[in-house]
């Protein structure tokens, strides 16, 4: 801080211009002009002698406000050079990525500083020039005082009289134009410091959770929700892989089936549809994953997809039908009869006597593709006691029919077929919208029993 200037405590300026107004007359606007002529010599010499009291005034002001000026130019060195060593700690903190940052901080206070001083440098020249002036004009002030007798006196009394109306020092302002303190370019990167003392590698995630709890196996969907067992801010998505499997219990590590991978998974739950359960379970793991790296993956899951198993029986379809697994097609040259040549012919003919019926085996979960698309999708399911059989569309959940009769043997569904195609997918379930094949230790039969 500046140092305060010695101050002044004889009358104000204010105090000696109303006596200039009372003595002299008001026919100036600042100092009034003694009229010389019509008054005694003693009242121009008081009058000069306020003159001189009001000039040695002005004149320890203005080098009181010099001293300040000189005092702030130290200070805007001093302050300037604090903030900017404060500035080069700051920034030697934060290294060479914000040098460019830097740079343009330290040209602020340059320009700052320049700009400061300048101003500062002008009102101490003007000041100078302005107690030089003040000064000369005191001197003369003094020499005419002692040459009252002279003739001159009166017209030398009144040009100095002009000379001070004129003087620049009543003129100048004696308050700064710009301040000193360089508080509002002071830097505190202790913010950005913490964060990059808390910078360091990606941590590897770990191995998410899956929650068998909220998992869901309906309407051949699986929905799998899982959980992260430490909270990670830096998981940027998740990576879900599944299976087939016909074994129940933990994956095995060789399995016929491939694992299915599905990417940038964003949230901790995923819905695979339109799936086919042609295998009784499905493998399941997770895995998390960051910018740089990926995690280990859960734990696996099994999970059973129970759903009906189809194929049609070629044994004891019409010779008009050709009979591919799971598809039939009308055809009026005698399909079947052309097919059962053939294999004859290749010595891989059997009858189709029922000791031979697949319909007397268990039917093959083996899932045997079709060209075929667009056909609707049947599922079945049979009553024994209640004697209902029910067929619904496997897409849009619509019954088609149901037969209500008294079976007394082991229900075969058939179809018939007359210049025209079908196509059976096999795997599907029983719909959930279907509120009575849900309901669990109710009386129907033993294949409604495995899907529920």
């Amino acid at each position: 801080m500046a140092p305060t200037p010695p101050q002044y405590r004889g009358p104000s300026l204010d105090s000696i211009t109303h006596a200039f107004h009372r003595d002299c007359g008001p026919g100036v606007p600042t100092l009034a002009t003694p009229r010389l002529g019509g008054r005694p010599a003693s009242s121009a010499q008081e009058a000069l002698r306020k003159i001189i009291t009001t000039l040695a005034v002005k004149n320890e002001e203005i080098q009181s406000f010099i001293y300040s000026l000189k005092q702030m130019l130290l200070n805007v060195e001093a302050n300037s050079a604090k903030v900017q060593e404060d500035l080069e700690a700051e920034f030697q903190s934060l290294f060479s990525l914000l040098e460019e940052l830097k740079e343009g901080m330290l040209m602020k206070i340059k320009q700052d500083r320049a700009s400061r001083t300048y101003e500062l440098q002008n009102q101490l020249a003007a000041c100078t020039r302005a107690l030089e002036s003040s000064e000369e004009l005191l001197e003369t002030a003094n020499q005419t005082l002692l040459a009252t007798d002279s003739k001159d006196f009166p017209q030398a009394a009144k040009q100095i009289k002009d000379g001070v109306t004129m003087a620049p020092a009543f003129r100048l302002s004696l308050k700064a134009k710009v301040s000193d303190n360089m508080s509002h370019l002071m830097v505190d990167f202790a913010q950005e410091r913490r964060m990059l003392q808390a910078l360091t590698f990606l941590p590897v995630p770990s191995a998410p959770v899956i929650d068998l709890t909220e998992s869901l196996v309906a309407d051949n969907c699986v929905t799998l929700v899982w959980r992260m067992p430490d909270e990670d801010n830096k998981i940027d998505h998740f990576v879900l892989e599944y299976r087939r499997t016909n074994f129940e219990g933990p994956p095995r590590l060789k399995e016929d089936q491939p694992w299915m991978v599905i990417e940038g998974i964003r949230q901790t739950e995923y819905i695979l549809t339109g799936l086919k359960f042609d295998m009784k379970y499905m493998n399941f793991r997770v895995k998390a994953c960051n910018k740089a790296v990926s995690g280990e993956f859960s734990e696996p899951v099994t999970l059973e997809t129970p759903a009906f198993m189809f194929h049609l029986d070629a044994s004891t379809s019409h010779q008009n039908l050709r009979v591919d697994d799971l598809s039939v097609e009308w055809d009026a040259m005698g399909g079947k009869v052309q097919d059962i040549k053939a294999r004859e012919k290749d010595g891989k003919g059997r009858t189709a006597s029922p000791v031979n019926s697949p319909a007397r085996g268990t039917p093959s979960p083996k899932r045997m593709p079709s060209g075929r698309g667009g056909r609707d999708r049947f599922t079945a399911e049979s009553y024994t006691v209640l004697g209902l059989l029910s067929f619904y569309n496997g897409r849009t959940k619509q019954l088609l029919h149901t037969f209500k009769a008294k079976f007394t043997q082991p229900l075969l569904p058939a179809f018939t077929v007359w210049c025209g195609s079908f196509h059976v997918t096999t795997g599907l379930q029983v719909p959930s919208s279907v509120r009575c094949l849900r309901q669990r230790g109710s009386t129907t039969s033993s294949s409604n029993a495995s899907l529920t």
